[in-house]
C-alpha cells in the first residue's frame, strides 16, 4: 500500500471510477503503464477485482473487493487527516 499511486487508485475506485480510462483521468500525473502495474498488484493482493466482459470491444472493469472496501475506509480517514493539517487548522 505504501507504493506511489496506490492510494490514489484506491480512492478513485471508491469514488466510482471503474474503467481504466476513468481511473487514469481521476489520478493526475499517473501514466498508463504505471496504472496497469498498480492495478495488477492490487488485484494480486485481493484488493481489486478485474472483470472482463466478452463484448466487442472487450470491456474491462475494476471494483474494490470487500477487503479493498475495508482498506478504503482507513484511507478516507487518512485523507481527512491530511487535508485538515495541510490547511493549517
Amino acid at each position: 500500500m505504501g507504493r506511489r499511486w496506490t492510494s490514489g487508485i484506491m480512492l478513485a475506485l471508491g469514488r466510482g471510477a471503474t474503467r481504466f480510462s476513468e481511473i487514469e483521468a481521476v489520478v493526475e500525473g499517473l501514466a498508463a503503464r504505471m496504472l496497469a502495474l498498480r492495478l495488477r498488484e492490487l488485484e494480486h493482493r485481493h484488493l481489486v477485482e478485474r472483470t472482463v466482459a466478452p463484448t466487442t470491444p472487450v470491456s474491462v472493469t475494476y471494483t474494490l473487493t470487500p477487503r479493498g472496501q475495508e482498506l478504503l475506509t482507513m484511507l478516507h480517514g487518512l485523507a481527512v487527516w491530511g487535508e485538515r493539517w495541510e490547511s493549517g487548522r
